[in-house]
């Protein structure tokens, strides 16, 4: 005589049910190279600094920007 199998059909039922409910597992996020544009940080400059790069109005950061390619040895010509 044959034994039956306890819980196989529950089984194949509670696999089903999970094979029907659940997400796709997702391949991991390719990684991107970041932009070359330009990102928002928090600098802390002497107060000094800041007033001098100010004094000529609007502009003022992407002047000290220019000052730091500079001193990086990244600026333009």
């Amino acid at each position: 005589m044959r034994t039956p199998r306890r819980g196989s059909a529950f089984d194949q039922a509670e696999a089903a049910f999970k094979a029907a409910t659940s997400k796709p597992v997702e391949a991991a996020p390719k990684t991107v190279a970041p932009p070359s544009g330009k990102e928002m940080v928090t600098i802390r400059l002497d107060r000094a600094v800041l007033e001098h790069f100010q004094e000529d109005g609007p502009g003022w950061q992407e002047r000290i920007n220019a000052a730091l390619r500079q001193a990086a040895g990244l600026a333009e010509e």
